[in-house]
C-alpha cells in the first residue's frame, strides 16, 4: 500500500515556505550581506534548481520573504495577545509581550531588510507598505489589550511612544543581551502608563 500522494499545489506551497523560513533564519544568523540564494537553498534542504525555479534571484527571494515576514509578524502578535493571562499587573504583562516580540528572530530579520531598504528604492517599495501594516496592527492591538480610551487627548501618543520605546529596546538587544536593563526600563514605563494612560474601564487599573 502506497502512502497518500501530496498534491502538487501543496508540495509547491510547502517548498516555498521552507525557502522563506530559511531566508528568515539566514538573515538572523548571517545578516543581509551573508545571506545568499545558495545558502538559503542549503538551509532549506532544497536543490539549487528547485530554489531557482521558485525564486530566480536574491531580489525575488527577499521580496517574497518580506511579505512572509509581515504575515508571520502579524500572526505572532495575534498569538501572543491570545496567550496573555488575565489578572493584575496587566500593563507590565503587555509590555513584556511586546518586548518579547521586538527581540524575536522575526523582528531581527525584518530589521536587516529595513536597513538595506533605506537605500534600495525597489526593496523600499516592497517593505514600506508592509511595515506600515505591521505598525498599525501593533498600535491597534496595544490600544485594545490595554483598553485605552482613545477619546482622551494624548492617549494615542502615549501608545505610540510605548511602541517607539520598545522598538528602540529591540534594536539595542541586537548588539548585546540587554534583558536586565530592558526589564528595569519596562518596570518604570509600566508605572508611567498606569498613572497617565487613560482607559475605558477604570477597574482594569
Amino acid at each position: 500500500m502506497t502512502g497518500t500522494r501530496i498534491p502538487q499545489e501543496e508540495r509547491t506551497r510547502l517548498m516555498r515556505q521552507r525557502l522563506l523560513e530559511a531566508t528568515t533564519q539566514c538573515l538572523v544568523d548571517y545578516g543581509w550581506n551573508g545571506t545568499s540564494t545558495t545558502l538559503v537553498s542549503k538551509r532549506a534542504g532544497v536543490s539549487r534548481g528547485a530554489q531557482l525555479h521558485h525564486f530566480p534571484t536574491k531580489a525575488a527571494l527577499v521580496t517574497a520573504a518580506v511579505e512572509y515576514l509581515a504575515t508571520r509578524q502579524s500572526e505572532q502578535l495575534a498569538e501572543a495577545v491570545t496567550a496573555l493571562p488575565a489578572g493584575d499587573n496587566r500593563i507590565r504583562t503587555v509590555l513584556q509581550m511586546l518586548a518579547d516580540y521586538v527581540t524575536s528572530d522575526l523582528f531581527v530579520a525584518a530589521l536587516e531588510v529595513w536597513t538595506v531598504a533605506r537605500t534600495d528604492p525597489d526593496l523600499l517599495a516592497a517593505v514600506d507598505p508592509l511595515e506600515k501594516m505591521t505598525g498599525r496592527l501593533m498600535h491597534r492591538l496595544t490600544v485594545e489589550i490595554l483598553d485605552v480610551d482613545e477619546s482622551i487627548p494624548g492617549s494615542l501618543e502615549l501608545v505610540q511612544a510605548t511602541l517607539d520605546l520598545l522598538r528602540g529596546l529591540g534594536l539595542a538587544n541586537t548588539i548585546t543581551d540587554d534583558r536586565t536593563r530592558r526589564s528595569r526600563i519596562l518596570d518604570r514605563w509600566a508605572e508611567v502608563l498606569d498613572e497617565h494612560l487613560p482607559r475605558r474601564n477604570d477597574a482594569s487599573r
